[in-house]
C-alpha cells in the first residue's frame, strides 16, 4: 500500500467573505514530487500555508506526514521544510551563520557536521563565508534550499521558488530536488513554469481554491480534448490579429516564424487555417502543457 505523507479532505479556507479554498482533497505519496499549478488567487498559497500548520483551515479533515492538521501544527512545522518565493534567511549573515542558526533553532546535535555536510550537498562550501546578500539569485534559492532541508524534513514546500531565477539555475535546483526525492523526500512545488511542472510526477491544477484537474503532465495533455495547429511562414503577426477573433479558437500566439493556434473544435480550427490567408503551411501538432494551462484559466474566467 502506497504511504501518504499528505492526505486531506475538503480543506477550507475564508478571508473576511473571500473563500479561497473551497472543498479541497488531496493525497500525495512518499517521495513524489507533486506540482501545483493555477493563476494568481486560485490557493495554491493558502494550501500550501494550511499543510504545514502556519493557517487553521476553517473546515476539513485529514494529515500530513501523521499528524492531524488541526490538532498537531506544531508537530507538522518541525518536520517539514518551507521555502517561500521571498528570500528569507538573514542577508547581513554568511552562508555558514545562516545555517548554523537553523540548526540551532532546530536543536540538532553535532550542528557543525549536520552545515558542513549539507554545505557539500548543495555545492556552498566555496561560498562558506559570503554574505547572503551578496549571493546571486540562484544561489540564494539554493541556500534557502539547503536551510529548509538541513533538518531532515519528511515533506518539502516550495512557493514558487525559483521566480527570478535564470534558466541553468533553476535546472540545477530542480536536479537536487530529484536527488533528494529519490532519497525519499516528498515535494509539493507551486509554479508558473511549464518546463518545472513537466519534471513532476504529478501536477495539480486549482482553480478558484478547487483541484480542477490532476495526474501527471503527459495524461492530462493527452485527456485535455485540446486541439492545436501550427502555422509556418513569414506573415505569423498578421494572420495571428486575424485569428484571435475567429470564434473557436481559444488562444493564438507566434514562435518566431510559426502561428500557434488551439481550441476544442477541431472543424473550426481547420476552417480558421484555410481562411487565415498569408501563405501558412498549417499542420496539427500535439497540445502542449501552457496550451492546456491557459485553456482551463480561460474557461476558468468564461465560467466563474
Amino acid at each position: 500500500m502506497t504511504e501518504l505523507v499528505i492526505d486531506v479532505t475538503d480543506l477550507s479556507k475564508s478571508f473576511g467573505a473571500t473563500k479561497v479554498v473551497a472543498g479541497l482533497t488531496l493525497q500525495v505519496a512518499k517521495g513524489e514530487i507533486c506540482g501545483f499549478l493555477g493563476a494568481n488567487g486560485s490557493g495554491k498559497t493558502t494550501t500550501i500555508r494550511m499543510l504545514c500548520g502556519l493557517l487553521t483551515p476553517d473546515g476539513g479533515t485529514g494529515k500530513c506526514i501523521d499528524y492531524d492538521i488541526i490538532r498537531q501544527s506544531h508537530d507538522i512545522r518541525r518536520d517539514v521544510g518551507y521555502m517561500t518565493q521571498r528570500f528569507s534567511l538573514y542577508e547581513d549573515l554568511t552562508v555558514f551563520e545562516n545555517l548554523d542558526f537553523v540548526a540551532r533553532v532546530f536543536e540538532m546535535k553535532d550542528r557543525g557536521a549536520a552545515t558542513k555536510a549539507m554545505m557539500e550537498r548543495m555545492g556552498l562550501t566555496n561560498r562558506r563565508d559570503q554574505l547572503a546578500g551578496q549571493l546571486s539569485g540562484g544561489w540564494k534559492q539554493r541556500l534557502a534550499l539547503a536551510a529548509c532541508v538541513l533538518h531532515q524534513p519528511r515533506l518539502l514546500l516550495l512557493d514558487e521558488p525559483t521566480a527570478g531565477v535564470d534558466a541553468k539555475a533553476r535546472r540545477e535546483f530542480w536536479d537536487l530536488i530529484h536527488d533528494m526525492a529519490v532519497d525519499g523526500l516528498t515535494t509539493l512545488v507551486s509554479t508558473h513554469y511549464m518546463d518545472e511542472a513537466e519534471r513532476c510526477s504529478r501536477i495539480v491544477y486549482l482553480a478558484q481554491g478547487h483541484i480542477v484537474v490532476q495526474g501527471p503532465a503527459a495524461k492530462v495533455v493527452s485527456e485535455s480534448g485540446l486541439v492545436t495547429f501550427e502555422g509556418t511562414g513569414e506573415n505569423v503577426e498578421t494572420a495571428t490579429r486575424a485569428l484571435r477573433a475567429t470564434p473557436g479558437i481559444e488562444a493564438a500566439a507566434v514562435f518566431g516564424h510559426s502561428l500557434h493556434i488551439a481550441g476544442m473544435d477541431r472543424a473550426a480550427l481547420q476552417r480558421a487555417t484555410e481562411s487565415a490567408g498569408g501563405g501558412l503551411d498549417w499542420r496539427e501538432v500535439p497540445p502542449r502543457l501552457d496550451d492546456v494551462f491557459i485553456h482551463l484559466l480561460s474557461a476558468k474566467e468564461t465560467n466563474p
